[in-house]
């Protein structure tokens, strides 16, 4: 797998990037507010995918009550890997990188969330987002790992909810947004885990090459070393950069950031960036 702060940072590279593309789309016309909502949803769920790893950064956030979900869906995942693999398929436990690093799981993790909101009286949307904090924190900051840092990431992500709960609480929100977010956050996790050494089975159940659980990847001339050069020097900076231009792109259409169009950038620039 990727570092905890490329996949975070990947997760929020992919939120900016579909409302800055969606242009007069819905998804483009999001509040300031739910906008930022959505960002900690994407960021914290692009870490949401490793929760089938007992030791990976996402199953230590909160503690004992993450590490059970976490061995609860590495059996999982192994049951689904053992149920349709194929003879083709490599002869390995499947409790990791199986089912909750495929498409099918983000759809489902998405048109949850979707169901979640929009069910709820607003409460159901304050947890998630505590969750989510929660596992945007600890893929920032994946070397932070005291012994108790699960109550510090809590009361962290906590101080985090509220926070942004008094500042969007009051505003209308889009259910099939949030949904979207949670959706892109784990489909960039995949990405992330594709260009590493081992590949993502990002496409069961299609069966590809006679195998059902195909690791996706890159040739291996273009895939890299998990916490290697290529992604602490390279990647991880470039997400970073990224993220940050089209987080202002998004956020300068909303009128959050107006004074963008006095950053001195090329009129055809502007006038993309202006597209609303």
């Amino acid at each position: 797998m990727a570092t905890g702060p490329t996949h975070a940072m990947s997760g929020l590279v992919g939120w900016a990037a579909v409302t800055a593309l969606a242009g007069s789309h819905t998804i483009g016309q999001l509040s300031a507010k739910t906008w930022v909502v959505g960002a900690t949803l994407a960021t914290g769920a692009a870490l949401l995918p490793d929760i089938d790893h007992p030791k990976s950064t996402v199953a230590r956030t909160f503690g004992g009550m993450s590490r059970g979900v976490s061995a609860a869906m590495s059996g999982l995942s192994g049951f689904m890997y053992r149920l349709t693999r194929t003879k083709h398929d490599s002869d390995r436990e499947g409790t990791h990188r199986g089912f909750t690093h495929t498409v099918v799981f983000a759809l489902l993790a998405g048109v949850t969330t979707t169901a979640v909101v929009q069910s709820s009286d607003g409460a159901a949307l304050g947890v998630l987002m505590f969750v989510f904090a929660g596992l945007t924190v600890r893929g920032l900051m994946h070397n932070w790992s005291p012994r108790s840092d699960a109550l510090l990431i809590a009361a962290v992500s906590l101080v985090l909810t509220i926070v942004c709960w008094a500042w969007a609480g009051d505003q209308p929100h889009q259910a099939a947004a949030f949904g979207v977010a949670v959706m892109t956050g784990c489909v960039m996790h995949f990405v992330g885990d594709a260009i590493t050494e081992q590949g993502c089975p990002m496409l069961w159940p299609i069966p590809l090459g006679g195998k059902t659980w195909f690791p996706v990847a890159p040739p291996k001339a273009l895939r890299m070393k998990t916490g290697g050069r290529v992604e602490l020097v390279l990647l991880g900076p470039t997400l970073t950069v990224i993220a940050v231009v089209l987080s202002a792109v998004v956020l300068y259409r909303v009128g959050a950031v107006p004074w963008l169009d006095r950053a001195g950038l090329p009129p055809e620039v502007m006038a993309w960036i202006d597209l609303r």
